[in-house]
């Protein structure tokens, strides 16, 4: 299935966590509408002071407009700060673990020449907005990379890959979605079946990603851990480089 691009179209890569950002944004809204509405209220003969509803107001209303910056801009260079820690040859096999919209599935795919970049995913709209297939090959005609994507309904606690078919992996804010810690240590061992001899994983993500290391470590393979960049993604984004020797 492949898709004409228009000189009139652009990217759509969605909003991350739409629920989350609004619940923050009203939530902050509603405290500091109480906060300056009703800065005291009396319970019988108890006056309650209730001024510092202020600062969760504010700090909830500031982390939904960090989350909605990282959503329109933000992600954008972290793509490419992910994308530069490979040293890209042209003909490799690239899987993006919760592509979403394709985000990093497109941004691989403008890295080959000879390769495929394949996206999978269980599409969860709770996850991005318009978070379907269809978007995310849209997404690939617009940036002209149709033909080296394909994308397949795959779970990534139970991948339907042959071992070793793929010489990149990659994955960003996906992981954390398994609610449970037996089921994210099954994803991080399906990404070191599927993963080459030789190849490299950069997996992205705020939470649990010292959880992820613990788990690639004990099956035998090689990692690096960077600090997050608090200036271009919120929350702040922990990268792990894992390596299959």
């Amino acid at each position: 299935m492949t898709n004409t691009p228009d000189s009139n179209q652009k990217t759509n890569y969605g909003i991350d966590a739409p629920g989350v950002i609004r619940n923050l944004f009203f939530g902050g809204l509603i405290l500091l509408i109480i906060r300056f509405t009703f800065p005291v209220f009396r319970i019988g003969s108890t006056d309650i002071d209730i001024t510092w509803f202020i600062w969760p107001g504010a700090i909830f209303t500031v982390e939904s407009i960090l989350m909605m910056v990282y959503s329109l801009y933000g992600k954008y260079k972290h793509r490419s700060r992910m994308l530069a820690l490979i040293d890209w040859k042209g003909d490799e096999q690239v899987l993006d673990i919760g592509t979403g919209k394709g985000l990093l599935m497109n941004g691989a795919a403008q890295k080959l020449t000879t390769g495929k970049s394949t996206g999978i995913d269980i599409w969860n709209n709770e996850d991005l907005t318009g978070n379907n297939m269809e978007e995310a090959l849209k997404n690939a005609a617009v940036e002209e990379v149709a033909d080296k994507v394909e994308i397949k309904n795959e779970n990534a606690m139970n991948m339907g890959f042959a071992d070793n078919s793929f010489d990149v992996i990659l994955t960003n804010l996906c992981l954390h979605n398994i609610y449970n810690k037996e089921g994210r240590a099954d994803a991080c061992k399906e990404i070191g079946r599927v993963l080459k001899q030789g190849g490299t994983a950069v997996i992205s993500d705020f939470r649990h990603v010292k959880e992820y290391q613990r788990n690639f470590e004990h099956l035998g393979l090689q990692t690096k851990l960077f600090w997050p960049n608090y200036l271009t993604t919120f929350p702040p984004l922990r990268i792990l480089v894992v390596k299959k020797p």
